[in-house]
């Protein structure tokens, strides 16, 4: 059709060959495969090494957490306070979100020692003035949370472990992202040694 420009056809994109620095072609380097090699040898390091990781970060954390809920069970005490004044009644009562809100409220009890003390502590809402509540208090007659129950101790232990267990992993991505920066550099000094000797042919006029 006369006046008719046609469009160049759609730039294709060359597919990615896989494994490249482990496959034989002209243009691999000796670094190359070696980089390809440190990075095979980190990851099976980063697969042995996670299980162990694992056992001892968990066994050391469930020992840690142990030996605290034994030390807290020692020295905290589960006493009764009455409340000093009403509780807030904020949240619509029976609500999902009634049982979920608890409001900070002045209480009285008793120490350990038997003396009279007043705190502040979070109560359910619409609690009037004068309920009997149950609280924690340590050996100094402070208000304290409760002591450790087994399920935080397994809960925080399956946390260290999976701490653990990122750690492995990304010391050896670290590893890995270290070596393939020097390796950059010593290929960018290559080149330019090999351009500072190729530029002045290239650049000499006969």
């Amino acid at each position: 059709m006369p006046g008719h420009i046609s469009s160049p056809p759609p730039r294709k994109e060359l597919p990615r060959v896989r494994f490249w620095r482990l496959r034989r072609n002209p243009l691999r380097r000796r670094s190359d495969l070696v980089q390809a090699w440190i990075g095979i040898g980190l990851l099976l390091a980063a697969l042995a090494a996670t299980p162990l990781a694992v056992l001892l970060a968990g066994g050391a954390a469930y020992s840690y957490y142990s030996r605290v809920a034994q030390h807290q069970a020692a020295s905290r005490h589960h006493t009764t306070a009455v409340l000093l004044e009403d509780a807030r009644d904020r949240p619509e009562r029976g609500t999902a979100e009634a049982r979920k809100t608890h409001y900070s409220t002045k209480v009285r009890f008793t120490d350990t020692r038997g003396h009279t003390r007043t705190s502040t502590v979070d109560v359910r809402p619409a609690l009037s003035k004068g309920t009997s509540i149950r609280i924690w208090t340590d050996t100094d007659g402070n208000v304290t949370d409760p002591p450790l129950s087994s399920g935080a101790i397994r809960s925080r232990s399956v946390g260290s472990a999976l701490v653990a267990a990122l750690g492995v992993h990304a010391t050896a991505a670290a590893g890995y992202a270290l070596t393939s920066r020097i390796i950059h550099r010593r290929h960018l000094a290559a080149w330019e040694t090999s351009w500072a000797e190729t530029a002045p042919r290239w650049t000499t006029w006969p």
